[in-house]
């Protein structure tokens, strides 16, 4: 999965999809629950560099596989909501096949 940038925009939206559901319905309950803020800075600190890897990755399918900026929109957006990524990551995938099976003019 690692050896394609969609390959990799694909494992990275997951990883960052995680950790954006670990923040929101762990870090947070015990943050406004139990009092220690300590669990939104470490794990809100580990979603920031998750995400900025994942917009790294999308910048290198663009280029180096020449996908349409709306295509990519798409994953971009869908880290911004919750499950998002999970949802997208099927039709990112189905939209890759579909891209390499098809002959080049």
């Amino acid at each position: 999965m690692l050896k394609t940038p969609l390959g990799q925009v694909r494992l990275l939206g997951m990883i960052e999809g995680a950790s954006f559901l670990l923040l929101l319905f762990v870090a947070m309950p015990i943050k406004y629950i139990g009092g220690d803020p300590s669990w939104v800075r470490w794990v809100g600190m580990a979603h920031g560099v998750l995400f900025v890897f994942f917009v790294m990755s999308l910048g290198r399918l663009y280029m180096e596989e020449d996908w349409p900026l709306g295509m990519l929109a798409k994953p971009f957006l869908a880290s911004l909501v919750p499950f998002g990524p999970f949802y997208i990551d099927r039709r990112l995938k189905e939209y890759g096949d579909s891209r390499t099976s098809s002959p080049e003019a």
